[in-house]
């Protein structure tokens, strides 16, 4: 093993209070006795499943309080918290996938704050349908908010353990496949695939900052470095990731989603742009009180830990489950191809200040939503499925197939 990094501290990190830093030590400790375990070596994703997952310590299974727009109530905003407009037009490409599978079943995995899920229930029901929505959650303290949130609606909606056996109907994962945990690699001099991993640093303590751990590589196990090399052109010191997790999730949606369409909408690239050459350091990201950097040792249980989406590989995997690929596309094109406009042709006849200002709030959303220097260009939304006869209609226009 090799030492590849140590981790600093990112520049403007909010003081953590007492509290957090207890649980940042309780956390600490328990990544170094699973570092023990595996014999001095973690792999990074196994490293990074726990910080986010490990029961009642990660940061989604932890209890801390993760999206909001303001500080310091959460640490990013996903599309559905920023508008119901982003739910809304959905709304209508989730109505055409119904129709077309003769359901009213929906599936969210990773509902959030159940933010999408209640506009989209409600907007739904304008249009005279009453869902069957099913939720697919991890973190016990967001499935208690969705709960809460979702009660006065006295809606149809079921919290799930695992995947249906058999699914018909529409599957919903709104930045889902981003936290999944991905495996890192990089190539050593003579170009030899490397897996890294995390070791512990013997020069510091348990709760100490920037924390106890350093990267480091090994020789990568065959099968990741097979993978590697027929996806990535080899580069001494070039830094990335392969999420083969998410990709075993899409391909197993083909053993269960018997008729119907996922919407996969999450930030990311085509393969060819995904390792370019010129990003040489990767994509991981991590969220604290909404501030973004790129050290993923620090913070472990109370920071978001993402890496972006290769579209090509998971349109691979869906393909590869049985499913068909049936549109890839910006979010911005989505949303235009799915009618979001027509939200936004008529402002408010009202004038009084309160309306204005919520229409004010509402024109902001629709610019991030939409913008390329904001979410518009960087999300992309994958739809995948099974004897769906009818073209989908947020993939009627842009459709960027030709680019995975």
């Amino acid at each position: 093993m090799n030492v590849l990094s140590a981790p600093s501290l990112p520049h403007g990190l909010p003081p953590l209070s007492d509290e957090l830093k207890a649980h940042l030590d309780q956390v600490n400790r328990y990544l170094l006795e699973r570092i023990e375990d595996e014999g001095g070596f973690l792999p990074f994703d196994q490293w990074m499943h726990h910080a986010l997952y490990a029961p009642g310590l990660g940061y989604y299974t932890g209890g801390s309080t993760k999206f909001g727009g303001k500080l310091p109530t959460g640490d990013f905003t996903t599309a559905p918290e920023l508008s119901p407009l982003f739910a809304q037009t959905l709304s209508r490409q989730v109505s055409q996938i119904l129709y077309a599978s003769q359901s009213v079943s929906i599936l969210e995995f990773g509902a959030g704050s159940g933010a999408l899920a209640e506009a989209l229930i409600t907007e739904l029901r304008r249009h005279d349908i009453d869902p069957i929505y099913s939720i697919l959650e991890v973190s016990p303290d967001l499935r208690q908010r969705q709960q809460q949130r979702l009660a006065p609606l006295q809606a149809r909606v079921n919290w799930l353990d695992s995947a249906p056996p058999d699914f018909k109907g529409c599957v919903i994962a709104n930045e889902v496949l981003d936290a999944m945990p991905a495996s890192l690699f990089t190539f050593s001099q003579d170009e030899q695939v490397l897996e890294v991993g995390v070791i512990a640093a013997d020069d510091s303590t348990a709760g100490g900052l920037p924390a106890p751990f350093y990267l480091a590589t090994r020789p990568a196990p065959e099968h990741l470095a097979q993978l590697v090399a027929e996806r990535v052109e080899p580069n001494p010191f070039y830094l990335s990731e392969i999420n083969l997790q998410a990709e075993a999730w899409v391909r197993s949606m083909g053993s269960w989603l018997s008729r119907g369409a996922a919407i996969l909408v999450d930030y990311g690239f085509p393969r060819h742009e995904y390792y370019h050459p010129q990003r040489s350091q990767g994509t991981l990201m991590c969220h604290f009180r909404h501030l973004a950097h790129a050290e993923p040792l620090v913070l472990a249980g109370l920071q978001d830990i993402t890496t972006h989406v290769d579209f090509t590989a998971m349109a691979d995997a869906a393909l590869e489950g049985g499913l068909d690929v049936l549109g890839y596309t910006t979010q911005a094109r989505f949303l235009m191809n799915c009618g979001i406009a027509n939200y936004l042709a008529t402002p408010p006849e009202d004038t009084s200040p309160v309306v204005q200002q919520q229409w004010a709030r509402t024109m902001a959303s629709a610019n991030r939503l939409l913008s390329e220097a904001e979410m518009g260009e960087l999300f992309k939304v994958l739809l995948v499925g099974r004897h769906m006869a009818s073209p989908l209609m947020g993939n009627m226009s842009g459709d960027r197939r030709d680019r995975l």
